[in-house]
């Protein structure tokens, strides 16, 4: 019942608001990896590669990994040639993701 999203995440981070480690758990890592793409990427803008890494390595050293993490998970979308990134509005929503037509 106490078991909000936002809560898991918090205990993730150290004092100064830098990541501690990636989880290795899948279900705490998504829940990182969605916390990230709402508080470091706007929605409807396209970043650049370089734009994404400097982002990421604000909260920790292994943006690349992160970088990874969020392409793999849906939480960010990239171009084929890797240049361009942005953040997608509901990552790998299984059933539903797509509205109803009636």
């Amino acid at each position: 019942m106490t078991s909000h999203p936002s809560r898991p995440v918090a205990d993730l981070f150290s004092a100064d608001g830098r990541l501690k480690a990636i989880p290795r758990k899948p279900a705490r890592r998504e829940a990182l990896l969605a916390h990230l793409a709402e508080t470091l990427f706007e929605a409807d803008r396209t970043y650049r590669e370089p734009e994404v890494n400097e982002a990421l390595s604000t909260v920790h050293e292994d943006y690349a990994a992160l970088r990874r993490y969020m392409v793999i998970g849906g939480f960010l979308a990239r171009t084929k040639d890797g240049a361009d990134y942005r953040r997608q509005q509901q990552p790998c929503s299984p059933g539903g993701a797509i509205p109803a037509v009636a």
